[in-house]
């Protein structure tokens, strides 16, 4: 087929929408290490991680086996609301920066909550609902999430209690209206209504929080209040499940014309989109099917890939949560407040840690400074002005089509555009003003944090 036959944004159908999940596990050698009970060092069984989590997801998060898990009727109807999502064939951007490279993006900012988070968020709140549950506590970095559980809930009459990353909260007032708009209480994370909240506050005054504190005081909310659980946007197996719908579109946009990847990029921060975005790429990767360039890329002030260490730690700073093996900063490191938000996160998907220690894929970090010029290129050329998160992928997947201006390869390079960036102009702002600046750790910084991971 021509390159010229494929439109500017492919649309699968409703009927083509996926009817199931996909779970990359069943493909992997070496399956993700299971979670571990931090007090007794042995692996967490269902029945301990049914106090925390809805009981369905816990299977969800304990199946390394089954291929392809049905999506519920109801998650489905609801789905399409917004999906399937266009995938859509850069050629403004192509013809600017005069690369032979075809460059394709999954475009998940076309809902309400603004990013890809919805698709996990309305199967966690279904689930919960099915459970009889009251509600539910979350964190939220970037805000994204707690926008897309917010929505959730509200569609199917659950409370929802948010702990936002305190920096965001300053940064994103206008998310964390969305949010109460919804239903949602949203309280700054470190606080002083939860045990942990205080005590991180005790430790480290004046800090503007983390991923890792939001989480902690998250599920001490959950497991102290009857007839709520904790769900979380990113990181555990059942979300890169749920997220898998975004690689499934992806793969049958593109077999509908006939087009095979080389090359698929996404931002990494917990794991969520890059997971859901490759993860059909990947299980034909692991079978010997086919063979792509898989690339992570990761903020350089948070760069848990490039310069953490593989090894059992805390998803959370206050150390009240079950130890997962990933590419860790350690739990006790406190990223600077960065405004890709949502990429905060000392530590990386199980699944995905696995998969890049096994040598499936490959990781890049990159500055601050370098994603918000990407950002600005593309909003002007491409006409969406795109989240600081996505912009990440952005960036490295513009430095990957010009290396293939100077070689001279017409390669399929595949991105995933997360969401919008309309949150984020005070980010953008502060980029414009020339007071954006880039915060990456020393060694010592790093190697003090994992110094004091758990020794299991």
């Amino acid at each position: 087929m021509k390159t010229n036959e494929i439109p500017y944004k492919i649309y699968l159908s409703e009927d083509e929408m996926p009817t199931a999940w996909y779970n990359v596990r069943e493909a992997m050698k070496n399956k993700p290490a299971p979670l571990v009970n931090p007090g007794t060092g042995a692996p967490m069984a269902a029945e301990e991680l049914e106090g925390v989590f809805c009981k369905e997801l816990v299977q969800q998060e304990l199946d390394n086996d089954t291929p392809f898990i049905p999506i519920p009727d109801e998650i489905r109807e609801f789905y399409k609301m917004y999906r399937p999502s266009p995938l859509v064939r850069a050629y403004c951007l192509e013809k600017k920066l005069d690369t032979p490279a075809h460059i394709y993006y999954k475009f998940e900012g076309n809902n309400t909550s603004g990013s890809h988070k919805l698709n996990s968020a309305i199967a966690q709140a279904y689930y919960a609902k099915q459970q009889g549950l009251k509600g539910v506590t979350t964190e939220t970095g970037a805000g994204q999430w707690g926008t897309a559980l917010s929505m959730a809930c509200s569609y199917l009459g659950l409370d929802c209690k948010v702990y936002m990353v305190k920096c965001s909260y300053e940064q994103k007032p206008f998310r964390r209206e969305v949010m109460r708009t919804y239903g949602a209480s949203v309280v700054p994370s470190p606080s002083e209504t939860t045990n942990v909240g205080r005590k991180i506050l005790a430790e480290f005054p004046g800090t503007t929080g983390s991923l890792g504190c939001a989480i902690s005081e998250a599920v001490e909310v959950a497991t102290s209040t009857p007839g709520y659980r904790y769900v979380l946007g990113s990181v555990l197996n059942q979300v890169l499940l749920h997220q898998s719908v975004i690689g499934l579109e992806t793969k049958a946009a593109l077999d509908k014309y006939g087009v095979k990847a080389d090359m698929i990029i996404g931002c990494a921060g917990g794991g969520s989109n890059l997971g859901g975005l490759i993860s059909p790429f990947m299980g034909q990767k692991l079978r010997g099917e086919a063979d792509y360039d898989i690339v992570a890329v990761e903020p350089a002030s948070c760069p848990s890939f490039t310069r953490g260490k593989f090894a059992y730690d805390f998803c959370d700073t206050g150390s009240i949560c079950p130890l997962a093996k990933m590419y860790t900063l350690g739990s006790q490191f406190i990223p600077s407040p960065d405004h890709a938000g949502g990429l905060r996160f000392h530590g990386m998907s199980s699944i995905l840690s696995q998969l890049y220690h096994d040598g499936y894929m490959r990781a890049v970090s990159v500055k601050q400074t370098d994603v918000f010029k990407a950002a600005e290129y593309f909003a002007r050329v491409e006409g969406i002005l795109p989240a600081p998160e996505s912009s990440h992928a952005i960036l490295v997947a513009m430095e990957e089509a010009l290396k293939c201006k100077e070689t001279g390869e017409a390669k399929n390079i595949v991105f995933g555009l997360t969401g919008t960036g309309y949150f984020d102009l005070v980010a953008y702002e502060k980029f414009h003003n020339g007071e954006m600046t880039d915060n990456i750790p020393t060694d010592e910084d790093i190697a003090a944090s994992l110094a004091k991971l758990p020794q299991v």
